[in-house]
């Protein structure tokens, strides 16, 4: 396998808090989606065993879950069965004023990623100089609304991308 190789999920439903991936071959990679609203909102991020299944590299837990407090404000994070929580703002740090970049901690506590954001169409995360991910909306009229495309590289960390990249759109829509 390259290391070049790149994996492009297409995201079907334009909603940040429902929605699907599917690879090209129409496999199922991950849904994202209400796990609970009462008495606050859950949302749910699973990566599917049909893609998954696929590629070997692919490490970590298999869902992870986002914990919003009162009136759909920030609360807490937590990947598979894990009891510990962290603060959603760890997954969108920023380091400058009026900057627009935000910053994650990867679960090896080691790696700092980064996720630009070029434009309101598109999203592009790097770990150092190498870019791991891209998200874009997908052009008028196509039958998906975005597509995301994935280095080998970012493989080990695809369910923490998901999730870094599930809480930004969240918090577009959501004016945090």
């Amino acid at each position: 396998m390259s290391a070049s190789q790149s994996y492009v999920l297409l995201q079907f439903g334009d909603d940040p808090f429902r929605h699907r991936y599917e690879d090209l071959e129409g496999r199922a990679a991950f849904t994202i989606g209400e796990a609970n609203v009462s008495p606050n909102m859950v949302i749910r991020i699973t990566r599917e065993a049909a893609w998954s299944q696929q590629h070997p590299s692919i490490m970590g837990p298999d869902n992870a879950y986002l914990y919003f407090g009162p009136d759909n404000g920030q609360g807490t994070y937590a990947y598979g069965n894990n009891r510990q929580t962290i603060h959603m703002s760890w997954l969108r740090i920023q380091r400058r004023d009026n900057s627009t970049s935000r910053y994650f901690r990867g679960q090896n506590g080691r790696s700092d990623y980064k996720w630009r954001f070029p434009n309101a169409y598109r999203m592009e995360l790097f770990d150092g100089r190498t870019q791991l991910a891209t998200w874009e909306v997908s052009p008028p009229g196509a039958e998906h609304h975005a597509r995301l495309v994935i280095k080998h590289a970012g493989l080990a960390i695809v369910t923490e991308i998901l999730t870094s990249l599930t809480l930004n759109r969240m918090a577009s829509a959501l004016g945090w």
